[in-house]
């Protein structure tokens, strides 16, 4: 049996919480075995190394050097991570090797909750195989991002909230390697219950199965 972890913790206004406990069900579905920790000091643990999947749920916060450091040598060394909004990218701002890891950090989302689109840039990925670009309210977010990703739905920037982003086209999925391992992100899921639209859930369980050594 896989085994996963989750870390939940940080700021409370996305729900961590929430989003671990739904998370772990849908891992669990997937036949793993999933652990949840409430402290950064479970990055630290060497045990992680033996992991399948780790899933940071984690916004803002402070992660200490040898925590960012072992979890990223885990994945280096083929361990899974992969997370959602700003509980993966907006985690441990001061940390410049976790950003590293993770292949984005957020910065702005302009008016908040707004409606805007996800647009499909791989439909024939098998993460986003089936699924269509599709209209979403809730924050739509501004992140500087590694080219290295590749990307697999990206948003359009109006301008009506910040006219010099105007046409600004944002990568909103991706995925990344990092050493032996597998990285996959998605910027959707401000709080919980987003995580049930269809095509979240749908990308979100397939990017986590990717991202998962076997």
């Amino acid at each position: 049996m896989r085994k996963a972890m989750i870390v939940w913790g940080g700021w409370p206004g996305h729900d961590p919480d929430l989003c671990a406990s739904m998370i772990r069900g849908w891992l669990k579905a997937e036949g793993f075995e999933v652990q949840i920790e409430i402290t950064t000091a479970a990055f630290a643990d060497p045990a992680i190394h033996d992991l399948s999947l780790i899933i940071p749920i984690y916004t803002m916060s402070k992660i200490e050097k040898a925590e960012a450091l072992n979890l990223c040598a885990a994945v280096r060394s083929g361990v899974g991570l992969a997370g959602h909004h700003g509980g993966m990218c907006d985690a441990f701002r001061d940390s410049v090797d976790y950003q590293f890891l993770c292949g984005g950090q957020w910065v702005a989302h302009p008016g908040n909750i707004i409606d805007y689109r996800v647009d499909l840039t791989r439909p024939d990925d098998p993460i986003m195989k089936g699924l269509k670009s599709f209209e979403h309210r809730s924050e739509q977010y501004y992140m500087h991002v590694d080219p290295a990703n590749e990307v697999l739905a990206t948003t359009t920037f109006s301008g009506e909230h910040a006219p010099w982003i105007e046409g600004v086209v944002m990568p909103v999925v991706w995925k990344k390697r990092y050493g032996a391992g597998r990285v996959f992100y998605s910027s959707l899921g401000h709080r919980a219950y987003e995580l049930d639209v269809p095509e979240i859930r749908t990308l979100m369980t397939r990017g986590m199965l990717w991202a998962a050594r076997e």
